[in-house]
């Protein structure tokens, strides 16, 4: 396969350096541009993440930074060159995402970590192992907006793992309600404005603006079904209680959910475990070989020791009991990495899945 040729927006901001991370080395997909505000714009990629005051360079992926970019050119974001390139990751705020996405998109797909599209008719929010077949909503937005292109946003980091165990709940035994609590790793805060050190350390935070609001619309998004008009959200009712936790990366989520017909926690345990297998069987390089991964012991998952299973891409899950609370009710953890499936890493799954499917 000839590898599909990226261009990265945002590249020097924190998600941005997550692509290209991910990106090194790829099978099938090569990065040949970056671009990033005009401050970074004409100077090396390298010279680019250097502090000019204290000259820290400022890369917080992990390794350190690939060789192959150092040198590479960054470009002025709303000047991005389009003619070379098969699609673009975009790695900015939402404000700028509204206004560069479409630029893009008139030519070329753009997947993008950003929320400025995430509640637009036209626009799915694709999760592995969870509602690909959403993707075929793009031919309408294409239809609709007179684009070449499309846009795909990311789900919120923290709906990512909720919602990629309760697709098989759904699928098997039918959700009517689910009550979530996270505890959220300081990095899904970005570093700037970010939360303060001495905010974190030996506190909780209890509150992260919007985020709330953010899970329960696009967890009934997530889990809806695509029509003729186009997606129906789930008639799921979902609370949310998110706060932030002295954790680097990964998000622990305590979760109860009522289901419309009776499940015992093995039966759920068994679908959590089937989870993904078609788009496992579709030998995706991003793609983990668990979605979910069950485990027995009480005191698990751990966002210390869980976070980086199938290298940061499958959920893991533990606790599975039943809720008392309802009828039909189980309760569980989870630990999902914020960082990998929740961000860059997830949408190069995306991005993987519609090379093999066709769409790119």
């Amino acid at each position: 396969m000839k590898k599909k040729r990226v261009g990265i927006v945002g590249a020097t901001g924190i998600a941005g350096q997550q692509f290209i991370a991910a990106l090194d080395r790829h099978p099938w997909l090569r990065v040949t541009r970056l671009a990033a505000s005009e401050r970074s714009a004409g100077k090396a990629y390298g010279d680019a993440l250097r502090d000019d005051s204290s000259g820290q360079l400022r890369w917080w992926a992990s390794p350190d930074v690939p060789q192959w970019c150092a040198g590479m050119n960054v470009e002025n974001a709303s000047e991005l060159e389009l003619g070379d390139l098969d699609l673009v990751f975009s790695a900015v705020e939402s404000g700028p995402a509204r206004e560069l996405e479409p630029l893009y998109a008139r030519e070329l797909p753009v997947l993008s970590t950003a929320s400025a599209f995430r509640y637009e008719d036209d626009v799915p929010l694709l999760l592995p192992g969870v509602n690909m077949e959403h993707a075929k909503l793009v031919k309408k937005q294409q239809k609709l907006r007179g684009w070449k292109g499309f846009i795909l946003p990311q789900p919120n980091c923290t709906v990512t793992g909720l919602a990629v165990t309760l697709a098989p709940l759904h699928a098997r035994f039918g959700l009517k309600r689910v009550s979530m609590v996270s505890m959220q790793g300081i990095s899904g805060a970005g570093r700037s404005p970010g939360v303060a050190a001495l905010d974190a350390i030996d506190n909780i935070v209890p509150y992260i603006p919007s985020e709330e609001e953010k899970v329960a619309v696009e967890a009934r998004k997530l889990l809806g079904k695509l029509t003729a008009r186009g997606i129906e959200d789930a008639a799921i009712k979902v609370s949310a209680t998110c706060t932030r936790a002295p954790v680097l990366e990964g998000h622990t989520e305590a979760v109860s959910v009522e289901l419309a017909s009776k499940a015992e926690p093995r039966q759920a345990a068994t679908a959590f475990r089937a989870a993904g297998r078609k788009m496992s069987a579709l030998g995706l390089p991003s793609m983990p070989e668990q979605l979910i991964r069950v485990h027995d012991d009480p005191f698990r998952p751990q966002p210390r020791l869980d976070r980086d299973a199938g290298d940061g891409m499958t959920t893991s899950v533990g606790r599975i009991r039943k809720e008392p609370l309802f009828q039909h009710g189980l309760r569980y953890l989870l630990v999902s990495h914020n960082t990998k499936m929740g961000a860059a890493k997830g949408s190069i799954l995306v991005a993987e899945y519609l090379i093999a499917k066709g769409f790119l």
